[in-house]
């Protein structure tokens, strides 16, 4: 198990460092776009290789951020009726659903896209709008993005195991940490609290006087 353990955190590093570079396509994305917009008001002049890399970016922040995101337990849940288990209960019913559920349907996406990738590639398919882009890069996204989502989820799988074992904490509970922006932001709002009372304050003193 220790050494499953240590596939886990190698496979976490792995997956945060990829979600880490994706925040720079966040960036790049409304980079382009605002660019295209503008370029497209001023000059009347705008190219579809502009839009489709937007999509291209777009689709490559959402497929490759899904591992990240579990990683993150940031994925949709419904909680209505597992929150009231306990959390091994909950764990179990995690190793169920990606055994049963997660894992085949993300195998079953990878298997079928990749002969489209391959055919899309050895084709050297272009898009069919005036002046658009290649394909392949995009065919390649869906099969790379639901590998890393694979690999994310054996990660999770044996962290629940190593939990139901009584041997890490409970995988499931958020660890909620204040980004240095939301520090600033309260560390703003309280000195222009204190200043609020020290001016109410003066003002006492003002009219006592």
């Amino acid at each position: 198990m220790k050494a499953l353990l240590a596939v886990s955190r190698a496979i976490d590093a792995l997956s945060e460092r990829i979600g880490r570079v994706m925040y720079w396509l966040v960036l790049a994305t409304v980079l382009i776009s605002a660019a295209n917009a503008t370029v497209r008001k001023l000059f009347n002049y705008s190219s579809n290789a502009y839009l489709e890399i937007q999509w291209y970016l777009f689709s490559m922040i959402f497929l490759f951020c899904a591992g990240y995101t579990m990683k993150h337990n940031e994925h949709v849940r419904i909680d209505i009726i597992t929150a009231r288990f306990s959390a091994k209960v909950r764990a179990g019913i995690d190793i169920f659903g990606t055994l049963f559920f997660l894992l085949p349907m993300a195998g079953l996406i990878l298997w079928l896209s990749w002969p489209v990738f391959v055919d899309a590639y050895t084709r050297n398919e272009v898009s069919t709008n005036a002046g658009g882009l290649v394909i392949w890069p995009a065919r390649l996204m869906v099969p790379v993005g639901f590998f890393l989502l694979i690999v994310q989820a054996l990660s999770e799988l044996i962290k629940r195991v190593a939990f139901l074992n009584n041997l890490i904490p409970d995988p499931n509970e958020k660890i909620v940490t204040r980004t240095p922006e939301e520090e600033l932001a309260d560390e703003i709002l309280r000195a222009r609290g204190e200043q609020a009372a020290a001016a109410e304050a003066a003002k006492r003193q003002d009219r006592q006087s």
